[in-house]
């Protein structure tokens, strides 16, 4: 019991001691020992990786999972040790909701057919977001997590002692000044001095020490961030795998909207137009006739075998044809394309180009116009504005 009196009371004299210090040096009453700039700027380094880290995880946390009650419900299964349970991605549940209201809708339907198709394409895009979620969180936020929690843990516990021996030390230092300059007047403050010094030099070496393992684990630092760089790279290939993914399928989605999209227009057309029409008593066949348009026919040439079809090619000839008085549209492009031939238009992303089409042409491409230059351009890498 006595020795525990004694420690107490020699801690709190040591910790009396320190708060005095540090006192005295914020109101500038007394000396600080000052670090090497090599030191500070170690710990100048630790400070804004901590700090970078931190934000840089969390924000990580926001893209990976934008729902806050998610993410808290994850932290709280993390803290409790349990696993957290697997969660329906939104693309599921929408291909959950499409796929139900496709039976509802009839699955042999144009609408059920398409909802059937698109909701089995926003389920392969669920689940290649829920692969990829899975990736960056072990390959980028695990290892941001296991920095914070683990080493910096470490460099801040040893950092709190070197401050404390740091604080004993100049606190040594001032009670030897104080012995000296008592000294000077009476020869009875020898001892007093003696026993300062040796203090002194025990405060010294402990705080060399800790300077040293303080050092130490600040340089490990740089190894940090070759840890960090890699699983960075690691997080952008998932990405990069990721968003593949997710433009191949809408890729062979749209190929396969494509392939039935003229057979469902048409019988909808087909049928808004018996829908729709007027009745014979207020629209004369005859009147109706007179106002409608004649539709241009273009002729037909017969190909004979080596003999060109002069009149095909005048017309699907980018550089020899003129565009049509209506039916151009603006379009911006979404991606750099080369020029395969001459008959061909170079884009860059981002420009913006005038494009139109040509009777008998490729439906999968358009006439651009840049300029003075034109040529075919590919459809899939515009986007039609208007």
């Amino acid at each position: 019991m006595d020795f525990n009196v004694k420690k107490l009371a020699s801690d709190a004299g040591v910790f009396f001691s320190r708060a005095m210090q540090f006192t005295e040096e914020k109101l500038g009453q007394a000396e600080k020992t000052e670090l090497d700039a090599h030191f500070e700027n170690l710990l100048a380094r630790a400070d804004c990786t901590k700090n970078w880290t931190e934000k840089i995880l969390r924000q990580t946390e926001v893209l990976l999972q934008p729902n806050p009650s998610a993410r808290v419900e994850e932290f709280l299964y993390e803290k409790l040790d349990r696993k957290v349970p697997s969660r329906v991605t939104n693309g599921e549940l929408l291909a959950q909701y499409m796929t139900e209201a496709a039976n509802d809708f009839g699955p042999g339907t144009p609408y059920g057919k398409t909802l059937i198709k698109v909701g089995e394409t926003q389920r392969r895009l669920g689940a290649a977001e829920r692969d990829f979620i899975h990736s960056a969180s072990i390959n980028f936020l695990t290892p941001l997590r296991n920095f914070l929690e683990g080493d910096w843990r470490t460099i801040s516990k040893e950092r709190r002692i070197l401050q404390n021996r740091r604080l004993d030390l100049d606190a040594c230092k001032a009670r030897l000044k104080k012995a000296k300059a008592a000294e000077a007047k009476a020869a009875l403050w020898s001892d007093e001095v003696e026993k300062a010094e040796h203090e002194l030099r025990l405060t010294q070496t402990e705080f060399d020490r800790q300077a040293e393992v303080t050092r130490l684990l600040l340089e490990g630092i740089s190894s940090t961030h070759v840890n960090h760089l890699r699983c960075l790279h690691e997080f952008v290939e998932s990405q990069t795998n990721y968003y593949a993914q997710c433009y191949q399928y809408m890729l062979d989605l749209q190929k396969q909207l494509g392939s039935s999209k003229g057979e469902i227009f048409s019988g909808t057309f087909v049928g808004n137009a018996e829908s729709t029409s007027p009745p014979a008593a207020t629209s004369p066949p005859a009147v109706a006739a007179a106002t409608l348009p004649a539709v241009p026919t273009i002729p037909v040439v017969p190909t004979i075998v080596g003999v060109p079809n002069t009149v095909a090619e005048s017309v699907l000839n980018p550089n020899e044809v003129k565009p049509p008085a209506s039916g151009t549209r603006k379009a911006r492009v979404l991606y750099d394309y080369e020029a395969a031939d001459s008959t061909e238009l170079a884009l860059l992303a981002d420009e913006m180009i005038t494009v139109y089409s040509l009777p008998g042409m490729d439906p999968d491409w358009l006439i651009g116009e840049r300029g003075n230059q034109k040529g075919k351009v590919p459809v899939t890498y515009l986007e039609l504005l208007s």
